[in-house]
């Protein structure tokens, strides 16, 4: 499937009386959809066809063709390959999806010389939008949970020592120092960082997470990409016997994804992830948006935050092409539409920071639970709202930069 148009999603529009021209307007999708990562790309893909299809109408007479090129590995190599020839040979007029960092690091170079906006669905790592001023990001900066967990960690959960361990790419190196910068701001001291791994591959967590409990730290800080490797995180630590030397497991919501969550069994009870999305948000948008996705996809399939910002994203793209109507041509008049917008989706009330082409959103302290079901739940400890990117913010190392 690699490198090869997968079948183009057309959302339904009718010519109306008005005489308006309908556009077809093609978007570039790149996600993984083989390797190890693929279920990442296939829950933001579920979600973006999901919206095409629900939606066809709110953007009447005009209709948007979803062209799909698989990301590849985490290099960064395939992806700026398939965003190239999604630009120059099936003149798409926006690029969305995105799992990966160095994916979107690679594609930033293409599209400011191409001044084709990037709308990215996932891919965290902070500096990413200040790379060109064609990239909006509606997911997350990967401070958005590390730093409000490293003040939650220190100040609501008693850990005065944590260890931290991480994949070893951009990302994991980013939520790592999020997390250090606030939790030793607030008086805690991170004891050991561990590399764990690259995301290519599920490692064996087996002697790293040994080496945490040898140090017997109160918490483990962990940052891993979600799906196959943060199953493994949370199966070791059971294994490992953490929980029981006393360590508490806490990292951004990546480590227990709603689509892995009921497979983790007991291990992941207890778990305390910092997060902007479960599929047991009570609001009336998720309620609506998990009927929707469990008729589409079955009773037990399960969205997770990454189908919620695939949902978001979507609808971001959506209302540029209304606002629009239909006319994408110019880059630079999409990326201003998507400045300022707001939106009441699963996550809650999002938008899009006009200064720094991030989104702005609630950030929650949520703790694994069992049902009286015997499933498993995501329960809501605490809220921070609003959180804009506290790396630029702050104005820390590559945050600080002006976009190229």
């Amino acid at each position: 499937m690699r490198g090869q148009a997968l079948v183009g999603l057309t959302a339904l529009g009718l010519l109306c009386g008005s005489g308006a021209s309908a556009e077809t307007v093609k978007v570039g999708v790149i996600l993984p959809f083989s390797g190890v990562n693929a279920d990442l790309g296939h829950q933001i893909d579920q979600a973006f066809d999901l919206y095409v299809k629900l939606h066809a109408k709110d953007i009447e007479p005009h209709k948007v063709e979803l062209i799909k090129r698989d990301e590849g590995p985490p290099s960064g190599a395939e992806a700026k390959t398939a965003a190239t020839e999604l630009i120059t040979r099936d003149k798409v007029k926006l690029l969305t999806g995105v799992v990966f960092s160095p994916s979107a690091i690679a594609m930033a170079p293409v599209v400011t010389q191409a001044k084709v906006p990037l709308v990215i669905a996932n891919a965290g790592t902070a500096w990413i939008t200040t790379l060109s001023p064609y990239i909006v990001r509606m997911s997350f900066s990967m401070w958005h949970p590390a730093y409000a967990m490293g003040i939650y960690a220190a100040k609501s959960l008693n850990c005065k020592t944590a260890a931290a361990g991480y994949t070893d790419f951009p990302p994991g190196k980013d939520s790592t120092e999020a997390f250090k910068t606030a939790f030793e701001s607030n008086g805690g001291k991170v004891v050991d960082s561990i590399p764990m791994g690259n995301p290519a591959q599920v490692p064996d967590f087996t002697p790293f997470l040994q080496r945490v409990k040898d140090q017997h730290p109160d918490c483990f800080y962990v940052f891993i990409p979600s799906g196959a490797h943060a199953a493994g995180v949370v199966k070791t630590y059971g294994e490992v016997g953490l929980r029981q030397a006393g360590i508490k497991l806490i990292g951004p919501m990546d480590v227990v994804p709603d689509n892995k969550l009921q497979a983790m069994g007991d291990a992941a009870v207890g778990t305390i992830v910092m997060g902007h999305y479960a599929a047991d948000y009570e609001n009336a948008a998720n309620k609506a948006f998990v009927k929707e996705w469990t008729a589409a996809y079955g009773a037990d399939s399960s969205p997770d935050f990454m189908s919620a910002a695939g949902w978001d994203t979507m609808a971001a793209i959506f209302s540029v092409i209304k606002k629009l109507d239909g006319n994408l041509d110019d880059g630079q008049k999409v990326v201003d539409a998507l400045k300022g917008w707001t939106f009441d989706g699963p996550r809650g009330v999002v938008q899009v920071d006009p200064e720094t082409r991030d989104i702005i959103e609630d950030e929650h302290a949520e703790e694994v639970y069992k049902k009286p079901d015997g499933k498993l739940g995501i329960k809501v400890l605490g809220t921070v709202a609003k959180v804009k990117d506290p790396c630029k913010e702050l104005k820390i190392g590559r945050c600080a930069d002006q976009p190229k």
